[in-house]
This record gives C-alpha cells, sequence and structure tokens, in this order.
C-alpha cells in the first residue's frame, strides 16, 4: 500500500494526539517493507513552523531530522501532474495549497492520503474519488 502523509498526521503522532497510533503503524508498515510513506516537503514545511513557532528552532529541526530518518520519502519537485491536480484541486475547493498539493501527490501516485483534517477535505472526499486514511 502507499500512503502520503499530510501536516496533521504527522503533527498528531508528535503531539501524541488521537490519531498518532494508526500513523506510528504505518511507519511500522513501512519499516516491514509492508508500505510505502511519502510526503512533501511543504507538508513538513508546515510541521517545522509550527513546532518552530511554539518551541523553538532546535526542536524543529530535530524533528525534521528524525523524520528523513523514518522510511518516509521526502518529495522535493512538484511534477507536472501533482503541479496540475494541485491547482485544479486549489481552484475548485476550500483547502489550502500545501493541502491541495498532498491531495495532488495521493492522487497521481495512487496512494491514500493520511489526514485529520475533515475540515479541509470532507467537500473533496464527498465530490471526487480519492482515498482517504482517516486517522481520527
Amino acid at each position: 500500500m502507499r500512503y502520503v502523509l499530510d501536516a496533521s498526521a504527522l503533527m498528531a503522532l508528535l503531539k501524541n494526539e488521537a490519531g498518532a497510533a494508526a500513523v506510528s503503524e504505518l511507519i511500522n508498515a513501512a519499516y516491514k517493507g509492508e508500505a510505502q510513506i511519502s510526503m512533501h516537503k511543504l507538508n513538513l514545511l508546515e510541521v517545522y513552523y509550527d513546532v518552530y513557532r511554539f518551541r523553538g528552532r532546535e526542536l524543529a529541526e530535530k524533528i525534521v531530522t528524525e523524520v528523513k530518518h523514518r522510511p518516509v520519502t521526502i518529495v522535493s519537485q512538484i511534477s507536472d501532474a501533482v503541479f496540475a491536480e494541485a491547482g485544479r484541486l486549489k481552484g475548485s475547493y476550500k483547502i489550502s495549497l500545501a493541502d491541495s498539493i498532498a491531495l495532488a501527490e495521493a492522487g497521481v501516485s495512487e496512494a491514500e492520503l493520511v489526514t485529520a483534517d475533515h475540515h479541509e477535505f470532507d467537500a473533496v472526499e464527498k465530490a471526487e474519488s480519492f482515498r482517504f486514511f482517516w486517522i481520527r
């Protein structure tokens, strides 16, 4: 199975919030080779600036380093297909740019988007055929 993490999924894990166990299980499955997980660098940036704002630069950098040592592929580029799909999604729904990229990455790679952001994605789920892995 393929999964794309959005910022809310990683933040749930880091803060040990509801849904953290589900994210942890996916990462453990990736360690065993049973799952492939990716995250766009823009979504990792959301985590970085949130931690930076409330806990400081040192912890923010430590978290990014730790994520890079997990079985999570950090996607740095925006392919033409993701570019077009993210633009369509952003233009069609009230979702953030970062979330449109995460969802486009999931759609283009035929993966499930791992998220807790019902307020961002409920309307998309009702109208489109994207696959969501709701952690809560």
